[in-house]
């Protein structure tokens, strides 16, 4: 599927699905199993500021293809006026980014996806 003609929006919606997903599966196989905690735990992960440190670090060690950072590129710069008053507009339009690229992974490359999330400490 092109990924191209479905809107970054879309791609990042399912992005979001996709990392709070495989962190609920991680935190679970980690031996906790209280909700309470759960939901705390995983919140520590999926909040755009966790999102855009993870980001930062995938680039800084230079783990993603130029045609990776391309979409995350096209999320980032997605116009959208409306951002979440606990983080600043920078990051979460970065964490959308990042989403993005999630997204486009699950629906084109699971291998690669999970190479990427593979990165992601998760405690």
């Amino acid at each position: 599927m092109n990924t191209k003609t479905i809107n970054i929006r879309a791609l990042a919606f399912l992005g979001d699905a996709v990392l709070s997903l495989y962190i609920r599966e991680k935190l679970l196989t980690s031996g906790l199993n209280h909700s309470d905690v759960l939901q705390k735990k995983s919140i520590e992960y999926v909040s755009a500021k966790s999102q855009r440190q993870i980001l930062d670090n995938l680039i800084k060690d230079n783990i993603l293809t130029e045609e990776e950072l391309s979409i995350v590129k096209r999320g980032r710069n997605n116009k959208n006026d409306n951002h979440p008053k606990n983080t600043d507009i920078i990051t979460y339009k970065l964490s959308t980014g990042f989403e993005a690229l999630l997204g486009d992974l699950y629906i084109n490359n699971k291998e690669r996806l999970k190479e990427i999330l593979d990165k992601i400490e998760v405690r």
